[in-house]
């Protein structure tokens, strides 16, 4: 009997341990967003608008990275093919993605009006 809960809890430690290095793929990507985001701004500042869409591009390429591990996790876990238990770093990974995911949408917007206003301007 005392084997079987042996076994129990390290296939619990496992899937934390999954988890948590799943979770830190997701800020980690997210942070970089986030860093390729504030690049952006600072470009949009002196007006190189070139400069500005290239670190928005780069951007979205972590978003993606970040949204697809998110995604996976969620298609599993309604497929039952792997079952996490609630996890609140988990939890912080998607609220960090969904706001650098905002920051990111208002950077591109920003964008746009810097540039149609830079050119109306005579730039």
């Amino acid at each position: 009997m005392r084997k079987g809960k042996f076994v129990m809890e390290d296939m619990l430690f496992q899937e934390e341990e999954k988890i948590v290095q799943l979770a830190m793929e997701i800020i980690i990507q997210a942070g970089d967003a986030r860093n390729a985001a504030e690049q952006a701004m600072d470009h949009i500042e002196q007006f190189d608008f070139v400069s500005a869409k290239r670190c928005v591009a780069q951007a979205e390429a972590y978003i993606s990275k970040a949204h697809n591990v998110q995604t996976e996790v969620i298609q599993n876990q309604m497929a039952g093919t792997e079952v996490f238990q609630p996890n609140v770093l988990f939890n912080h990974a998607q609220d960090t993605l969904m706001t650098v995911m905002s920051e990111v949408r208002i950077t591109k917007k920003l964008i746009v009006l810097f540039e149609a206003f830079f050119q109306k301007m005579g730039g």
